[in-house]
């Protein structure tokens, strides 16, 4: 099952989720990517907001209401699990509701992985492009193990760069896939200092010493996070032009 967080909040662009300048809302977008996949039995979008839902049901879209009071995208998801029964094995897959390029192959790839059961965390990221802005707080990076594990997440330039050596910069990509028990185990646990300082939700398992598989990919953009980077959206939307990625 794939769950879309949607919600209307946003300190950057508010309401983005809904934003119709292609002729379909932002989130839908997703959901049609979503849609494409391969592994994927049921797509729901969970919001806090009854507008988000109107703005769907032109689009046939399954929604569920979840409290707006709730911290994060993964809580988010865990609400709508919680209210569904299931196994402890059941793989959960979160994908923003802000990235409508999602790759199709990226989420059927991190299912395929779960489906081996090594891990109770994935999720994805890609070598930073050389015309996006590794300075920019929108790109979250990452810093992966060899072993292809998290290490870090940040919105702050991650690794340092000494003198001559220049290190790859990894782009976090919008999207975790979890087992439905370890998804429930994260959303009993309350946010944490560095969750809360860098916003970024996902470092909550690794401050509670879980880990989190990182799936490397080839992306050429990302996620929509200002009015500037949805106006690029529509223009390729618009263009024909559509997000390009290798698992």
């Amino acid at each position: 099952m794939v769950v879309i967080p949607a919600r209307w909040g946003s300190s950057r662009f508010p309401g983005k989720i809904v934003a119709s300048a292609t002729g379909r809302p932002l989130v839908q977008h997703v959901v049609d990517q979503v849609r494409l996949c391969t592994r994927v039995s049921e797509v729901i979008v969970a919001t806090d907001d009854r507008r988000i839902v109107d703005a769907l049901g032109p689009f046939g879209t399954k929604c569920v209401m979840t409290s707006p009071a709730i911290p994060s995208g993964t809580d988010r998801v865990a609400e709508v699990i919680r209210g569904r029964s299931g196994a402890d094995g059941d793989i959960v897959v979160n994908v923003q509701g802000d990235e409508p390029e999602i790759e199709p192959a990226t989420i059927d790839a991190l299912i395929e992985h779960m489906e081996i059961g090594v891990n109770s965390m994935a999720t994805a990221a890609t070598a930073f492009p050389a015309d996006a802005n590794v300075m920019d707080p929108n790109l979250v990076k990452v810093v992966i193990s060899r072993h292809r594990k998290a290490l870090y997440f940040s919105r702050a330039v991650i690794p340092y760069r000494h003198h001559s050596i220049l290190p790859t910069y990894y782009l976090h990509q919008g999207v975790y896939a979890y087992t439905r028990r370890f998804l429930l185990e994260y959303a009993a646990w309350e946010p944490t200092a560095l969750e809360l300082a860098e916003k970024l939700e996902q470092l909550r398992v690794l401050e509670h010493g879980r880990s989190i598989h990182v799936l490397l990919t080839r992306r050429v953009v990302h996620g929509i996070d200002t009015p500037e980077q949805y106006a690029e959206f529509v223009k390729r939307q618009r263009g024909g032009v559509t997000a390009a990625a290798v698992t």
